[in-house]
């Protein structure tokens, strides 16, 4: 694990400590599940674009036409 030093505005640093209070972790916790929340959404991005990328829309089509026609539910209505 390694230690790193980090300058924020101070009007965030207040803002995060209320969050960090109210939510009873440390400020070290709240970055770290921010970063991570980050990072898991940029890779996330990433592993659906290189997966669009080997579609094709021959295949999606014919995915499509095996989807029955049936009514919706009552529940799912608009």
């Amino acid at each position: 694990m390694q230690t790193m030093s980090l300058r924020m505005p101070d009007y965030l640093k207040l803002a995060v400590n209320d969050v960090c209070q109210g939510e009873k972790i440390s400020l070290n916790q709240f970055i770290i599940n921010a970063l991570s929340e980050k990072v898991s959404a940029l890779q996330t991005v990433d592993i659906i674009e290189r997966k669009a990328k080997k579609a094709s829309r021959k295949d999606f089509l014919y995915a499509l036409n095996q989807v029955p026609s049936n009514e919706p539910y009552e529940n799912d209505r608009l």
